[in-house]
């Protein structure tokens, strides 16, 4: 069984640095980390992409393991987002339809391919761009450094003010970035032209993205840009050098952590993005929600 970054031990540990408290069970043929969350009505259990299952028994088993755990600690309910699509069919019928908390469509990308291979899905331009990003000026460097997050925050205040999205707080991305799996990609840029940024400073991060790492997949978690610069085509850039990185790191999957549904009409909040990540190539993939 595939267990989702959110299941794993690792990130047991990273809500234990949050004060959560959680519960990894191992049974036959299923897995699943449950946090329990206390609110002023009651307590609940949380499953981020899980529980995780071989089969329809062995889904129906970690839901009744999940009710026994729900009545030992007064958790009136339980929110579960199994990975598996076909999960929603063995569910009981007491179980309601909510809003999704992660993405329940994504797009990934192969890395166990040739470089030679990933690039090719990426137009002909962006691979231009990123062969050429040297002479532009740019650099990317790689961070584990908590306190780097707060170039990710301040581009990101930008883009929660224009697009009337909510953002996470710097503290709980800190202790996001102090964790082993996690790492802060950041595109530099030392203006060459002087003519076309006269006021520009020695060297600024004009883009950062956040990125999660287990044994095989490599995930897109969070990212953001500083719009004045979006002619150098940063975005673009730290995704093909991700992608190859983590082909030489030997993980074979490169998950975009999120896509429009199919469907989605023009005016889903996510059709722009969307389309940003589905330049690069890749399989979507649905979860159940």
């Amino acid at each position: 069984m595939q267990i989702p970054i959110t299941q794993s031990k690792d990130w047991q540990k990273f809500q234990d640095t949050l004060g959560e408290t959680s519960f990894l069970e191992q049974g036959t043929d299923y897995h699943y980390l449950a946090i329990l969350k206390k609110t002023p009505v009651g307590n609940y259990l949380y499953l981020p992409y899980g529980p995780v299952a071989k089969d329809k028994k062995s889904f129906q088993a970690a839901l009744k393991s999940l009710n026994t755990l729900a009545k030992n600690h007064q958790a009136i309910f339980i929110r579960i987002e199994p990975q598996n699509p076909d999960f929603a069919k063995y569910l009981p019928s007491s179980a309601k339809k909510s809003k999704d908390l992660n993405p329940a469509h994504t797009l990934i990308i192969d890395t166990a391919r040739s470089r030679e291979e990933i690039l090719a899905d990426v137009p002909r331009r962006t691979r231009g761009y990123f062969n050429t990003y040297p002479k532009k000026g740019l650099k990317i460097e790689v961070s584990h450094n908590p306190t780097d997050i707060t170039h990710l925050v301040e581009l990101q205040k930008t883009l929660a003010k224009d697009k009337g999205i909510g953002v996470f707080s710097e503290n709980y991305l800190k202790k996001q970035l102090s964790q082993p799996f996690v790492s802060l990609y950041l595109v530099k840029y030392n203006p060459t032209f002087a003519d076309e940024h006269p006021d520009a400073k020695a060297e600024k991060v004009i883009a950062a993205v956040l990125i999660f790492d287990d044994a095989t997949t490599r995930y897109y978690i969070q990212a953001a840009q500083d719009k004045a610069y979006t002619k150098l085509a940063a975005p673009s850039i730290v995704v093909c050098q991700m992608l190859i990185d983590a082909h030489e790191q030997g993980i074979k999957h490169f998950d975009f952590w999120g896509i429009a549904p199919e469907d989605a009409p023009d005016s889903h909040p996510w059709k722009g993005f969307t389309k940003f990540k589905q330049s690069f190539g890749g399989q979507p993939v649905n979860y159940a929600g």
